[in-house]
């Protein structure tokens, strides 16, 4: 399963249609999994032309993004969990393991800062913005690949 995952879009400020370089990795996804932030609904529509989409609300998301604030569910025998604001950095893999203690996966956004990480059992994935990436040196977003039940890949790939 090719799982493709995004965060804080911030449409239409940033994120005024699928950017060519985002379109290629969503072609022939499994999965969509957006970490909030997506600011307009319709986002959700034009991702969902590639593949189901799975999102959670971020602080930025108005009444026309309908979204739970949480979301377990899993893919491909992967039991995965996201949230848009995973809070600070310091004790972030404890506090998540304490939130999801099911999920081997937690995906989250808000920081627009990529990052990988794994202790204690869990592995947190950020895929960073591919619109907005503010200090970063390019907009990301993530790929996962799941094969029975296992994350085998976790990419973030730079799409500016």
């Amino acid at each position: 399963m090719r799982i493709v995952v995004l965060s804080d879009t911030h449409a239409p400020r940033f994120w005024k249609a699928c950017p060519p370089r985002v379109a290629e990795h969503l072609r022939g996804a499994d999965a969509i999994l957006h970490a909030g932030d997506v600011c307009a609904g319709w986002v959700i529509d034009e991702l969902a032309a590639f593949a189901p989409v799975h999102v959670v609300k971020g602080n930025n998301d108005g009444p026309d993004v309908e979204a739970p604030e949480t979301l377990e569910l899993t893919l491909g025998g992967l039991r995965v969990a996201m949230i848009h604001d995973s809070g600070p950095a310091k004790g972030r893999i404890a506090r998540m393991k304490a939130r999801f203690p099911d999920a081997d996966l937690v995906v989250y956004g808000h920081s627009h800062i990529p990052l990988d990480d794994s202790g204690d059992g869990l592995r947190i994935f950020n895929p960073g913005s591919p619109t907005d990436k503010r200090r970063q040196p390019h907009g990301t977003l993530g790929v996962l690949r799941v094969e029975d039940g296992v994350l085998v890949a976790a990419e973030i790939v730079p799409v500016t």
